[in-house]
């Protein structure tokens, strides 16, 4: 992992200062105040004792801050550090931070800006982005848009994030366990049984040598090899939460260690999901991880783990049974098609545990995304389309340019990419995804045109509309007891905040400067697309205005607020499980978009 040099760490912190202004005022959690005597765009921020800051900046969609420049403090700092470290001292007191608080926000935005600063010494420029697979990639990605604190994983090392850490680019060999059936549980979609999963997993020769770590592990003990289900650990998880919390299990002998795979695999950007470099046609893995990053603790909770098979077996029927999706879009749900689940029955005994201490061990497989391509396509996040490389070039500039479209073609072909799926499972069937830019995959031909999406994280981001409808009749107990429930207007978050706030909120304005096509034409394609989704649709009208997509307004999420000031840094027994805290309203520019064309 490239080491901070004075240049990346002066520019990792401009960018991060920026960003705080601009997010912390979008949420409300500061406001800014026009400063007159500066001239047009130009305001304030008054602090505690006599403090302000002064910044330009012109007002977006959804009401959004964009800086012109950089922040400047008055008065000056006597030590000249002008940086997000001394603005966030500076609004301790506004934003009501105790010590303990104040302290795990420093923690966290120097984690974040080291990591930003050594990615910025690595940084390519967009045609050598372009050329990327899509799990290279994943190490050249800025982190979550909204959020200022967004590469803390609290818990790494220097020497972790180096290992495993996304943006290191690195690979990770992991560790094989053995853990006995009154403490875990497999399930797996239909025909994939634990064996069968195992056969195609590990080699031959990596399963007959488990086999006799196994076998002799059990030798004098009271437990038979039969008895056990296997799952892979990330060897960072092994260390620091394996070897100790469940060193009673391992003495008794509940809990054998394998042996590490010979396999190479990939941290994606969610960390605690790897690729297999070696076999990519072998699924992609989920792993706990006892980490915090971006709000809450990276653990696999047992309920949903064990159900994620059932969720994606339902979620596989309706696209097997729909023409709509199945025959004319290429919209693909990753399936999460077996999983390992272990209990801590010692920790599962304290119900008003951290909830870190409830999702300490196990594994889900996922269908990985190159299964899905053919010869010359080309997969990437929606996340990657943020991307502006070293060059200063945009990385969708350089796909459209080699597309051959026009820009505004290739942006109608993306979001015709995008939408319909995630509109048709909201209004056919009442289930919304989470499709933030880190879970909704694009699909390119081979000449870099969006044709299709794949979506991933179902067992915990799937969510359903209270009543009991007939299209959630498939549905095994298992799963329906772990999938929420919301009315419609907070299920269209879904796509309201994850999506239209949550990623064009940025997209938009990057295809504003980078491709030259104005806001006003990009919302107003977003408007058409759902508007071509009603009107192929008719007999779901009486649905269209429950979820309130073109509505005038909608409740502003608000994910520095909700971690800064609602919880996030406390050692909560509640893990939030609804939508994130809001605040506010927004106005909604798909209600007005193309209007005036």
């Amino acid at each position: 992992m490239n080491r901070a040099t004075r240049d990346t760490w002066a520019e990792a912190g401009r960018r991060l200062l920026v960003k705080a202004v601009e997010e912390f005022a979008y949420e409300e959690l500061l406001t800014p105040l026009p400063d007159a005597a500066a001239g047009p765009d130009a305001y304030r921020l008054d602090l505690a004792d006599g403090v302000h800051w002064t910044f330009r900046a012109g007002r977006g969609t959804f009401g959004t801050w964009r800086l012109a420049g950089t922040p400047v403090r008055h008065p000056a700092p006597e030590d000249g550090e002008a940086g997000p470290e001394r603005f966030l001292l500076d609004a301790r007191t506004v934003l009501g931070w105790d010590g303990p608080t104040t302290a795990e926000v420093l923690r966290e935005l120097t984690a974040t800006r080291r990591a930003d600063a050594g990615s910025l010494a690595r940084d390519l420029p967009a045609a050598r982005l372009a050329d990327l697979d899509h799990l290279d990639l994943e190490a050249y990605q800025d982190g979550h848009p909204c959020m200022l604190l967004n590469k803390g994983r609290l818990g790494f090392s220097a020497a972790d994030s180096a290992a495993y850490a996304p943006e290191a680019g690195g690979t990770v060999r992991l560790v094989w366990a053995a853990v006995h059936s009154s403490l875990a549980a497999y399930a797996g979609v239909p025909g994939l049984d634990a064996e069968t999963l195992l056969k195609e997993e590990l080699d031959d020769d990596v399963r007959e040598r488990f086999a006799g770590v196994l076998a002799a592990a059990c030798a004098d003990g009271p437990y038979a090899p039969s008895g056990f289900v296997w799952l892979p650990v990330h060897p960072f998880h092994w260390d620091e939460a394996v070897e100790t919390l469940f060193a009673a299990y391992l003495a008794e002998g509940r809990i054998v260690r394998l042996g590490e795979s010979p396999d190479r695999y990939r941290p994606l950007q969610s960390i605690r999901t790897l690729a297999n470099l070696d076999h990519p046609h072998r699924r992609n893995v989920k792993v706990p991880l006892l980490i915090r990053n971006t709000l809450v603790w990276r653990g696999l909770s047992t309920r949903p783990t064990h159900a994620a098979p059932d969720v994606s077996a339902w979620l596989h029927g309706i696209r097997a049974g729909d023409p709509y999706l199945r025959d004319e879009l290429r919209f693909h749900p990753l399936g999460e098609v077996a999983s390992v689940a272990v209990a801590h029955p010692l920790y599962e005994s304290v119900e008003d545990a951290p909830y870190r201490y409830h999702e300490l061990l196990g594994a889900v497989w996922r269908e990985p995304v190159g299964a899905l391509l053919a010869d010359g396509e080309q997969a990437r996040t929606m996340a990657a389309l943020l991307k502006v490389g070293s060059d200063g070039r945009a990385l969708v500039t350089e796909l459209v340019e080699r597309s051959g479209l026009p820009a505004r073609a290739w942006l109608e072909r993306f979001l015709a990419a995008l939408l319909p799926g995630l509109l048709h499972h909201l209004y056919r069937y009442g289930v919304a995804f989470c499709p933030h830019g880190e879970n909704t995959v694009v699909l390119y031909d081979a000449h870099d045109v969006p044709i299709g999406i794949a979506v991933k994280d179902f067992a915990e981001d799937v969510n359903l509309l209270p009543d009991n409808r007939p299209e959630y009749a498939g549905l095994s107990e298992r799963a329906d007891r772990v999938l929420l429930r919301w009315p419609a207007h907070e299920l269209a978050h879904s796509l309201l905040s994850a999506v239209f706030a949550g990623h064009f909120r940025f997209f938009a304005p990057l295809v504003a400067t980078h491709l030259g096509v104005p806001e006003t034409e990009f919302w107003a394609a977003v408007r058409a697309e759902v508007g071509s989704y009603h009107d192929r649709f008719p007999e779901l009208a009486d649905r269209f205005d429950d979820f309130g997509l073109l509505a005038p307004e909608f409740d502003r999420v608000a994910l520095n607020r909700e971690q800064l000031l609602g919880g996030g840094f406390h050692d909560r027994a509640e893990k939030d499980e609804g939508f994130d805290v809001v605040h506010g309203r927004v106005a909604n520019p798909l209600a007005t978009a193309g209007e005036d064309q």
